[in-house]
């Protein structure tokens, strides 16, 4: 288990006794409900202080954001979310992650709601994707989504993120998922807990890089103006670095059903609205793709994989400083291999190089 191979590496001093403590408690316990259970030895292997590599830390920049991003959800990965408790993905991803190209994993870090009572998910196994990715020089970034309540409680979430710290290994940035409407809040006021709560965020982690994961404009502006009217672009505009449109084709009707206009259009009126024609952005595409997704398949709302070539000419068109599809578990074994030689050919080989502007 995660946690177990993490306490073998850092069991110093006060951990060993707390270990021998623990496993008297149970043998006593165990002792009183059956005598004659066999009591099976503990094995405590003792480290010594100057064999625990501690890592060091690095400043957080944009570049975390370069190139080929991986998503994953608490869904993927926590097991308060997994039916059986063995959620559908583990560190041992990163490998896989590492063989396809990826630069950058974004993980949910945490969730607000009744099976993620604390800050973050399991600490341990949150370190172990960082030690995990540290090994196939793979940055991090953890996201969050907000729901605006009236308390603390979304700006502790993200900033227990930002302070996450196990032996120097910490997360490489920290982004916004800014999507929620469900709050029963009037417009006005939800725009005023968003920009109070970037604000705050962004004097808290000082010049620490944040990334904010927001609606395509096309959808908000073209296709629904009512699922979040007069968002607030002037207010926020200089408090995030880097603009990550979650720009799924997937769900749409010509001519924003393929890889490449959604995206595209999304990304000019996302810099028209921020007044700056040389925004930093790292779209998301998808969701996900596989060969046989719709028409011709059986899940609904999957993305093709022979539309990934135009999402990844978008990412060049728009000179984005990355790219990535949601999430990585909806990218079938096609998309993976296809987003792989994209990112490795001319047609995306310029993205993630392009110099910060």
């Amino acid at each position: 288990m995660a946690s177990t191979q993490l306490l073998r590496r850092v069991a110093l001093g006060a951990g060993v006794v707390a270990i021998a403590v623990a496993a008297s408690l149970f043998f006593f316990r165990t002792r009183s409900v059956a005598e004659a259970a066999p009591l099976q030895r503990l094995e405590v292997e003792l480290v010594s202080p100057r064999s625990v590599q501690v890592q060091p830390q690095t400043q957080r920049t944009v570049d975390a954001y370069r190139g080929q991003g991986a998503w994953v959800d608490g869904f993927d990965y926590s097991p308060p979310y997994a039916n059986n408790g063995v959620p559908p993905l583990s560190p041992a991803a990163l490998d896989d992650m590492a063989a396809a190209g990826v630069q950058t994993l974004y993980i949910q870090s945490g969730r607000r709601d009744d099976r993620s009572p604390d800050l973050l998910e399991d600490r341990w196994l949150l370190a172990e994707f960082l030690m995990r990715a540290e090994q196939h020089d793979i940055d991090v970034v953890a996201w969050y989504l907000p729901k605006w309540g009236d308390d603390t409680t979304d700006l502790d979430h993200l900033m227990a993120a930002h302070n996450f710290d196990v032996l120097g290994y910490r997360f490489d940035g920290v982004a916004v998922d800014i999507e929620w409407n469900q709050d029963g809040l009037e417009v006005q006021e939800r725009n005023q807990r968003l920009v109070r709560l970037s604000r705050l965020l962004s004097i808290q982690t000082g010049a620490d890089p944040l990334g904010a994961i927001v609606l395509p404009p096309v959808q908000t502006e073209v296709i629904n103006p009512a699922f979040w009217p007069d968002f607030p672009w002037a207010d926020i505009d200089n408090l995030y670095d880097v603009w990550m449109p979650m720009s799924y084709w997937s769900f749409r009707v010509d001519p924003y059903g393929d890889g490449y206009s959604y995206n595209t259009e999304s990304v000019q009126r996302l810099r028209e609205n921020l007044g700056d024609p040389d925004a930093l952005v790292h779209p998301i595409g998808g969701i996900g793709a596989e060969v046989d997704a719709p028409p011709s398949g059986t899940k609904p709302y999957i993305a093709r994989v022979d539309q990934l070539d135009g999402f990844a000419q978008s990412l060049v068109d728009t000179k984005s400083i990355g790219g990535s599809i949601y999430d990585w578990l909806t990218l079938d074994a096609d998309g993976r291999a296809k987003m792989t030689e994209l990112f490795d050919s001319g047609i995306a080989a310029s993205i993630g190089e392009i110099p910060d502007q």
